[in-house]
């Protein structure tokens, strides 16, 4: 960073911290004003308070696939709506990092099996199955190996196993899509604390965000950073 001042140029060097391990969990289409502050959300609210809260993040288009293919590959890649399937060259996330030499996994609750490339799991309800693959944007992308897609009871217990960068999905009831804001807050309880607390002192980071708003709040969608290194605030 180059630091101008009257005439004389100070040079400042930052060394970013570097996590060993990364796990994004994507929630489902509530705004910021709708989880931040909620009764609904205690859990959620716990972690934006002892981490870092982003107050002006916000998703870039309607419906989810888009974002979801943004967030992975920095392109919604002409993508306007849920269609299925996609499928994409690169670059991307998960293909760049396993290209360098790091680990890349998506885990989904309900995913049919390793590797599936089914567009929805098998259910009685069309309109709310329990997996659907417009949000698990590695699936779309030929570099990112079908070992990379995981179902989410194959997270593993020792966290010091998972790989660098791991994205993980639940099911359209627990993400906020078809079930509540509580039920959404109580499944990342029951199954994100204990890794929230462990990356905590083992140098790593979780980070809970939203794939867009309910088209209330112009795509205003909270990002909570929580683990070491960071340090508590808003931004």
């Amino acid at each position: 960073l180059q630091l101008l001042s009257g005439n004389v140029s100070i040079a400042a060097t930052t060394t970013l911290p570097r996590p060993d391990h990364v796990v994004i969990v994507m929630e489902e289409n509530h705004a910021y004003s709708q989880v931040i502050g909620s009764s609904s959300a205690p859990y959620i609210n716990a972690l934006a308070q002892q981490g870092a809260l982003f107050t002006n993040s916000s998703a870039i288009s309607h419906p989810s696939q888009p974002n979801y293919v943004a967030l992975f590959s920095g392109s919604i890649q002409g993508l306007t709506d849920d269609s299925c399937p996609q499928t994409f060259a690169g670059p991307d996330l998960g293909g760049q990092l396993l290209a360098a030499g790091l680990g890349f996994s998506g885990y989904s609750e309900d995913l049919p099996g390793t590797g599936a490339t089914d567009c929805t799991a098998p259910s009685w309800n069309f309109w709310a199955p329990p997996y659907a693959r417009k949000h698990a944007p590695w699936v779309d992308f030929m570099d990112v190996p079908a070992s990379s897609n995981q179902p989410f009871t194959s997270f593993p217990s020792d966290y010091s196993t998972l790989p660098t960068v791991s994205f993980v999905i639940p099911n359209l009831q627990n993400d906020m899509h078809s079930g509540s804001i509580q039920q959404a807050d109580s499944w990342l309880q029951s199954n994100m604390d204990g890794y929230a607390q462990w990356a905590k002192t083992h140098n790593s980071l979780l980070i809970v965000t939203w794939d867009e708003d309910d088209s209330s709040s112009g795509n205003h969608v909270a990002t909570i950073f929580s683990g070491a290194n960071v340090n508590p605030g808003q931004y």
